[in-house]
């Protein structure tokens, strides 16, 4: 079976007039659903532990911070919305759902958060839209726990994933792979262990040129025995912010390309959805389920039962 993290709250409301699209985290579960792709069972709701998993990577001053809500505004303005307690159980019940999810990958191949890839955060603060680093903490847990010893993060945000490389960049037990916009935010990359930056514009038949001459050779150099997939849809041509120029269809090759590769190589992935800015919802959750809708062909599933 495929699992897929999911919690109402990742809908949770931001202040009036900001236009981050949180409804795509309750449409996507409702259309895979409505029409078939996946059942109820396949969803489950992660469930908070207390604070040592996020303990694992975000410094303890950081946490103390955030729950005693003494941010400076400053710090709220690099985080880009305006600090609550609900964004806070927010984020640190998309890491649980990650971790999770990575837990039944390891059993079943593949998984699925619904949110997730808040891959700006960094140890100690936060950043473009990120309060803590689910794909971080979900790869501290299994090194921690002795469940992997190799890891590999495959992000293809249009953004560079700058948070997870600078937590991870003494960590030999994790690889981080950005293929991102060079152009865009952040302003200042971080030195991931291979970032490919893309021009302005990049299409289809590029960006998958670029990434079949990259990610192949890199799985056999790093030979991971997990991998993390940051499958934003930023990088579509109608993205407000994401200035490439990715078709829906290059968007669903993409995808294809990344679980048949781990698919191939038996290598156990987790997909956090990431990043999706444009104006047309529908074309947000219509990119974001087509990865789930390739997994479930690939990984030669029926209904929600294995085959």
């Amino acid at each position: 079976m495929i699992y897929i993290a999911f919690s109402p709250f990742y809908n949770h409301p931001l202040p009036s007039g900001h236009r981050f699209p949180m409804d795509k985290y309750t449409r996507i579960p409702k259309k895979l659903i409505t029409e078939g792709t996946y059942s109820q069972r396949n969803f489950f709701e992660p469930e908070l532990t207390g604070d040592d998993f996020i303990l694992l990577v975000h410094s303890e001053d950081y946490i103390r911070k955030l729950k005693s809500n003494q941010l400076t505004k400053a710090e709220e303005r690099r985080m880009g919305f305006p600090f609550s307690p609900g964004l806070l159980k927010r984020e640190e019940l998309i890491c649980v759902g990650t971790t999770q999810a990575a837990l039944f990958a390891l059993e079943n191949g593949v998984s699925f958060n619904v949110a997730g890839g808040t891959h700006h955060a960094h140890r100690d603060f936060g950043e473009g839209y990120c309060i803590y680093n689910d794909i971080a903490v979900a790869a501290q847990y299994l090194l921690t726990h002795n469940k992997v010893k190799q890891m590999l993060v495959v992000d293809l945000d249009v953004h560079q994933g700058n948070g997870t490389a600078n937590i991870f960049k003494n960590e030999p037990g994790v690889f981080t792979f950005s293929m991102h916009c060079h152009n865009n935010f952040p302003l200042r990359k971080a030195a991931s262990d291979m970032d490919i930056p893309l021009e302005h514009y990049t299409k289809d038949d590029e960006y998958l040129r670029i990434l079949n001459e990259h990610l192949p050779p890199l799985i056999e150099k790093v030979n991971p025995d997990f991998i993390f997939y940051q499958s934003g849809v930023d990088i579509l041509e109608n993205d407000k912010i994401g200035k490439l120029s990715v078709t829906i269809d290059g968007c669903a090759k993409r995808d294809h390309f990344v679980f048949e590769l781990a698919h191939r190589y038996k290598i156990p992935l987790t997909a956090s959805m990431g990043g999706g800015y444009a104006d047309n919802l529908d074309d947000i959750v219509e990119a974001h389920c087509n990865t789930y809708r390739i997994a479930k062909e690939i990984y030669n599933y029926t209904s929600d039962e294995k085959n």
